[in-house]
């Protein structure tokens, strides 16, 4: 075989995967169609919670002077992300290029295989491997791996190949985005409801303003388009529905996407799995495709390496369908409820006026925050009733460690479980010693102030979700044999204090 793992897509999902994989010690190559990066970005910034995933692997420091908001929109109506804690955005000054450029900085400085100019055209799967064959600039070729994922967006090829069911609602508009210099237009950040349609606008620096259109009666083509509309096609829309001349302005860039909902019905046949835009589509509303599937590949890593190194227990990697399935459903859910809301015309004002309203009770508004920006995800990690267990834990969490405050997020650099030990007694989890090189103990004291206060242990995945807790959840063991295996028959005694954390020193 090539490879363990191969993945079609260096796109977020697909970077993010090839990087996890490497740091688990996982051989992977990314084969990506196109020979350079686009530059071009239909994301704005992420959410929170893959802020949050990326302070877990250190990544924050190649991002630097990026600007959070606590503003942010449902469906075109005004939300405060600061009702929830660490909930902001990272908003219109880290376009999703700069976000590839450091995703694609981090998979290389781990010895990702990125190899660009290579599409691959089919697909084929037995009980020991897949193959794929792929158009490269030599010609066709072709390479096996262990297992394949398809990160290769919308329209993945993989996802087709390995017959994938991909049910849902075609799209039944068509909307525009366009980047463009010279625009002299007032901003609409959240939108702004037409009698026929919605329009945004919002600057992303001095010269260029990021432009939408979507009009009610203007339905998608009867195919798919094979080049990006023109921008005199966009101005036309714009005018139609402001009054406005905006065709003086030069586009840089123009693209169009529908409101197509779908998603395929499992994330694994076989040995093929999918990650992102090619498990799932919807409406780009909230801004949450691209941090869906940066948190797919987050899942995903892991797991799939556990199973290539023969740790894994028995459905660890079914598991990530079971989690992120769920998760992507609501996805679509939330992202068509918003469609209704900004994409229609003066109907929907009762609607929209009534949730306006609704808005103002601090619950609902924690309710619609948590949704968009994925931190009230909880998975199911069994019995037990810890209020930790199955949420994420905050990366920003500090803890006591040899006198020193030390946050939750750098004990997850290394992409490791860890187990925290907060009883004060060192020797405290010394049956853990069994999963040392999966699982890092730890043993430190939680701020007075802390959600860790009245809290004696705690074992985080290396996807930042709580797996067990006590007091509430039983013995430890019973939790690390479920996410990380069985012991190793000759682990040594455990220690006491706390193990070595590998921080990413090529990063």
């Amino acid at each position: 075989m090539n490879t363990s793992v191969i993945i079609a897509g260096a796109g977020p999902a697909g970077l993010t995967l090839a990087a996890e994989l490497r740091l688990a010690g996982v051989d992977v190559i990314v084969l990506e169609k196109l020979r350079e990066p686009t530059g071009q970005s239909r994301g704005l910034g992420f959410t929170g919670r893959t802020m949050e995933v990326f302070e877990q692997r250190g990544l924050l420091s190649l991002l630097p002077d990026v600007e959070t908001s606590n503003v942010g929109h449902y469906g075109g109506l005004s939300l405060d992300f600061g009702v929830i804690e660490d909930a902001h955005w990272v908003g219109k000054d880290l376009p999703q290029a700069r976000t590839e450029e450091m995703l694609t900085e981090w998979a290389v400085g781990l010895d990702a295989d990125i190899r660009r100019g290579h599409e691959v055209v089919a697909v084929s799967q037995d009980d020991h491997g897949v193959s794929v064959e792929v158009d490269g600039p030599d010609g066709r070729s072709r390479f096996s791996a262990e297992y394949l994922v398809g990160c290769d967006g919308g329209r993945s090829t993989v996802r087709k190949a390995a017959g994938f069911d991909f049910p849902g609602l075609p799209a039944t508009l068509e909307m525009f985005i366009a980047d463009v210099k010279g625009a002299d237009i007032e901003p609409r950040w959240t939108g702004e409801t037409r009698p026929n349609g919605m329009v945004m606008a919002g600057p992303l620096n001095d010269e260029i303003t990021r432009i939408v259109v979507c009009e009610k009666d203007h339905p998608p083509p009867p195919e798919r388009r094979t080049e990006p509309p023109g921008f005199a096609e966009v101005a036309a829309g714009w005018e139609r529905l402001t009054g406005q001349d905006i065709s003086h302005g030069t586009a840089v860039w123009v693209t169009s996407f529908g409101n197509a909902t779908r998603q395929v019905t499992e994330y694994r046949r076989g040995r093929v799995l999918l990650a992102g835009d090619a498990a799932h589509i919807h409406l780009p509303a909230g801004g949450q495709g691209m941090n869906t599937g940066i948190q797919d590949a987050m899942n995903l890593g892991w797991k799939l390496a556990a199973q290539v190194h023969g740790t894994a227990p028995g459905g660890l990697l079914d598991s990530y369908h079971t989690e992120r399935h769920r998760v992507a459903e609501r996805v679509l859910t939330n992202t068509r409820a918003q469609g209704l809301l900004f994409l229609n015309g003066d109907e929907m004002q009762p609607l929209r006026d009534v949730l306006t309203e609704l808005i103002q009770y601090p619950e609902v508004s924690r309710h619609l925050v948590g949704i968009v920006s994925g931190i009230d995800i909880r998975y199911d990690m069994g019995s037990g009733d810890h209020p930790l267990l199955g949420a994420r834990m905050r990366p920003g969490e500090e803890i006591n460690i040899d006198g020193a405050r030390t946050r939750v997020g750098e004990l997850l650099h290394a992409g490791r479980g860890v187990l925290l030990n907060l009883t004060g007694d060192a020797t405290a989890y010394r049956e853990a010693a069994g999963w040392a090189g999966r699982v890092d103990i730890v043993t430190g004291k939680p701020q007075a102030e802390s959600e860790l206060a009245d809290t004696e242990g705690i074992l985080i995945r290396p996807d930042g979700y709580v797996a067990w807790a006590a007091p509430g959840c039983g013995p430890v063991d019973r939790a690390l044999r479920r996410w990380f295996g069985a012991p190793a028959a000759d682990a040594p005694a455990a220690p006491a204090g706390r193990t070595t954390v590998y921080a990413l020193s090529r990063v």
